[in-house]
């Protein structure tokens, strides 16, 4: 299930994520969606995909997630 835009992200990552790094995640997210077609897994690699490409840009602090 790809996401169209950031509205249709789940709402737990519109809370956490800052803009910029949704975006990150929703570009990963849809581009290793279509790459795994036709895979069992192909949501649960996609998310983990995601979320190793937001890691690349943000860390996680006390305060949320922040910019390297």
């Amino acid at each position: 299930m790809p996401y169209a835009s950031n509205a249709d992200l789940p709402e737990n990552l519109q809370r956490l994520l800052p803009d910029h790094a949704q975006d990150i995640y929703r570009e990963a997210f849809n581009h290793a969606f279509d790459a795994r077609h036709g895979d069992p897994r192909q949501e649960e690699a996609a998310h983990r995909i995601a979320w190793a490409a937001v890691k690349r840009s943000y860390v996680k602090t006390a305060a949320g997630w922040a910019r390297r």
